[in-house]
């Protein structure tokens, strides 16, 4: 009964997400996607206990174990001497510290077993090809019936967002994240094919970590770039690997070493979108990068889009139809909370991370002096979040 159905435009992790937690509810869901096939783009991407946690209690754990690398701490090491900072523990510890485990893996490995979990429900229907603009959003529901709730996944260069007055449009935020895989055998002498390691350097920082069972090395390097416009991502052209490497003037000569000698890149520039209204209060909800998109300094943007599906099915379902727009406002109000300090976050590091001259000096110190313990206990608050119905 229409109802009892949700349309969702989107299939990507945040859109996935939460058809399988809608199913769950009971609902019938619909999930329109404009692509003709489902192929995700990017790299990999860390997976941190508070989306982990999700994921298992939409019947994941096998599969994400199977596909998640466990790093034993996260690193942070000078980019310029290699010399280590300071770490966090992962592993085992963090896994008893904040209840479920941390982990990387290819991003394409997510989406995969979240699509193969929605094509096993029978409570969901996926529909491909269909490219929803704002002006078609009548035809999309004489297609799919009228919906209970219309929810925007469909990321940051959103449709969607047209159909909520007062939603804000991305901006560019002067960041481009140049992003490649290595052989696992490549830079043995500076890569650490079994943790995370965050080389950090002025104005620019590194990070690198396992996926694919530990056969490759993803690398995320983010540095100053143009605003192309709107775009997903760009493969590199001749020119381009001088422009990196000009970025990373004066680092160490093993890292420059490995950007050059690094297979063909992608760059992705990096769009935030600001705090505006998630909402129509007329039925349609945006998540995800569609609503709050940030710079990816706390890797927390497949968590908070995994955490935003899954709260969003509880406090929906939870409400009698009455009450449902009580129960959005109420969603909404929580999430920005939870959302607004995860940005903070993210800027914090940015700062921390890309720190030039005394700063720079300073941060060290103060790293150094913290045992990774205390770095673990700054993390509490992120990691160790039970979303609302766990």
């Amino acid at each position: 009964m229409p109802a009892h159905t949700i349309t969702i435009v989107g299939a990507g992790i945040a859109g996935l997400t939460t058809a399988l937690t809608f199913a769950g509810k009971g609902y019938e869901v619909d999930i329109v996607e404009q692509a003709e096939t489902l192929s995700e783009l990017g790299a990999g991407l860390q997976i941190s206990p508070n989306a982990s946690r999700i994921l298992i209690d939409l019947g994941l754990g096998d599969a994400l174990a199977g596909a998640m690398i466990r790093p034993e701490e996260i690193s942070l090491v000078s980019g310029l001497s290699l010399r280590k900072i300071a770490h966090v523990p992962c592993g085992a510890f963090a896994a008893q510290r904040w209840g479920a485990p941390y982990g990387v893996m290819h991003r394409a490995d997510l989406q995969a077993m979240l699509l193969r979990a929605v094509e096993a429900e029978p409570r969901c229907r996926l529909h491909l090809g269909q490219r929803i603009e704002d002006g078609e959003i009548a035809s999309m529901h004489a297609r799919f019936g009228q919906p209970a709730l219309t929810v925007g996944a469909d990321g940051v260069w959103s449709q969607t967002r047209r159909l909520v007055p007062g939603a804000l449009v991305p901006n560019f935020s002067g960041l481009v994240a140049w992003r490649f895989m290595m052989p696992d055998d490549s830079g043995r002498a500076v890569l650490d094919k079994r943790n995370v390691t965050a080389f950090l350097g002025p104005n620019a920082h590194l990070v690198a970590y396992p996926v694919d069972g530990g056969r490759a090395i993803n690398m995320i390097a983010i540095t100053r770039g143009m605003d192309p416009g709107r775009t997903w991502a760009q493969r590199e052209d001749p020119s381009d690997r001088r422009v990196l490497l000009d970025a990373f003037a004066g680092w160490h000569p093993d890292l420059l070493s490995l950007f050059r000698q690094a297979p063909q890149m992608t760059w992705w520039p990096l769009f935030g979108v600001p705090d505006g209204r998630w909402s129509n209060d007329a039925g349609t909800i945006l998540i995800g990068d569609a609503a709050h998109a940030m710079t990816p300094f706390a890797a927390q943007g497949a968590a908070m889009a995994i955490e935003d599906g899954y709260e969003l099915a509880q406090a929906f379902s939870a409400a009698p139809a009455s009450a449902r727009g009580r129960a959005l406002a109420d969603y909404e109000t929580h999430r920005r909370a939870r959302i607004g300090r995860a940005r903070k976050r993210a800027a914090f590091n940015k700062f921390a991370y890309h720190a030039r001259g005394p700063v720079r000096l300073g941060r060290d110190l103060v790293l150094a002096v913290k045992s990774p313990q205390s770095l673990a206990r700054d993390l509490d608050w992120l990691y160790g979040y039970r979303a609302a119905g766990l």
